[in-house]
């Protein structure tokens, strides 16, 4: 089932459908993220994907909220998400309920691995950071690899979807590559 905007905007969502949408070994954590248009196209990413689950973390603003629907084109209602009050706890419950998942978080720290050097595992919790300040220390602590995209112009970062989008499409070679072995 494919949905244009129009349709998403105005079908309501049907559960046994969704949850019958396969689902691809991603989670998508929003470690304090306050821009709620970047909150809502990351839900069209997780829908392009197919995560398994968006988290929202700590001061992300949180469905229903007017901007968030309008940015997602309501896909916020076809994607699982839940709250968590911070995302070390979102990453310490998954590890709890998820074998072997990895956490990767993507900032620009010390010792982070470049994307095009980056071979992920599956499954995998992909967290991205507050727009001013990145990742929280004790989640880059949590993660099992720090990710970067190389910045070669004068701005060192770029917007927290437009880095994630890219970071997921990334990951998702991997998946069509694992499957086909």
């Amino acid at each position: 089932m494919k949905l244009n905007s129009r349709e998403l905007r105005t079908t309501p969502v049907d559960d046994t459908i969704k949850k019958s949408l396969k689902k691809n070994p991603i989670y998508i954590i929003l470690d304090n993220v306050l821009d709620t248009y970047n909150v809502g196209a990351i839900f069209r990413l997780a829908d392009a994907i197919a995560a398994e689950k968006v988290f929202l973390c700590g001061l992300t603003e949180t469905p229903p909220n007017p901007k968030i629907k309008k940015a997602s084109v309501n896909t916020w209602q076809w994607v699982n998400w839940e709250y968590a009050e911070s995302a070390a706890q979102a990453i310490q419950n998954l590890k709890s309920k998820v074998q072997n998942i990895k956490t990767y978080s993507i900032e620009q720290a010390k010792g982070s691995v470049p994307l095009a050097k980056f071979k992920p595992e599956f499954p995998a919790a992909i967290v991205v950071g507050n727009e001013t300040n990145g990742i929280t220390q004790d989640v880059l602590d949590m993660s099992d690899a720090v990710v970067e995209l190389p910045m070669y112009g004068i701005n060192n970062s770029l917007n927290v979807m437009v880095t994630l989008g890219i970071v997921l499409y990334h990951l998702s070679d991997y998946l069509v590559f694992s499957s086909k072995s």
